[in-house]
């Protein structure tokens, strides 16, 4: 039985797909790429992110490669996220939501806590994590360390995220996982992990 729900941040509680394509669009520009719509990002995401850049570019990046563009793009999307929202059913099922909830994400913890804040729903969280220290990684070991500094049963624990890697970090803690389509990765690709997808967060509830 869920007692509690671990949300996701980036596509899945905050729809900002346009501003990642578009930051990532900027960054690579200098590489005379063809621009990337939504769903030809969706086709090369993955974590770690350095090997999303190098699926882009069809080649493992040089050395210091990778923070220049992890630079490049952060310093893009921040401006574009400003005129990004939740997603459509995120307040309602944060507010619907009968027992605890908590958000794990991989946005830099600083940069992130102001951005929930604005949107009035960091009432919702018992914990809100974001990343300290090096950005671009896989998830589940951050994952681990929120579950045990919130102090619950893994067991009892439901992971909504819209990556392959949420799945794959619930997985790690011991938690079960719904993956969410309306994020960074096509619903093929999520199915593939072998946990419910759903097309809307308010479906995430079901399966809680």
């Amino acid at each position: 039985m869920t007692k509690h729900i671990v949300w996701d941040w980036n596509g899945t509680l905050f729809h900002d797909i346009d501003a990642v394509v578009g930051a990532t669009n900027e960054v690579f520009k200098p590489y005379e790429l063809p621009l990337l719509t939504a769903d030809d990002f969706r086709a090369v995401y993955t974590r770690p992110i350095w090997l999303a850049y190098e699926r882009l570019l069809g080649r493992a990046l040089h050395e210091g490669e990778w923070e220049r563009l992890d630079e490049g793009f952060h310093d893009s999307y921040y401006r574009l996220m400003a005129a990004c929202a939740l997603a459509a059913d995120a307040g309602t099922v944060l507010a619907t939501w009968p027992g605890t909830q908590s958000l794990c994400s991989m946005a830099p913890h600083d940069q992130l806590l102001p951005v929930v804040a604005r949107f009035g729903i960091d009432g919702h969280f018992a914990r809100v994590d974001g990343l300290v220290g090096l950005p671009g990684g896989e998830k589940a070991e951050h994952l681990a360390a929120h579950v045990a500094a919130l102090g619950v049963d893994p067991a009892s624990v439901l992971v909504v995220g819209d990556s392959v890697d949420d799945g794959f970090a619930a997985r790690h803690v011991g938690a079960r996982a719904v993956l969410y389509a309306g994020g960074m990765t096509p619903r093929a690709e999520l199915e593939t992990v072998g946990v419910p997808v759903v097309d809307t967060l308010t479906e995430a509830l079901n399966y809680a």
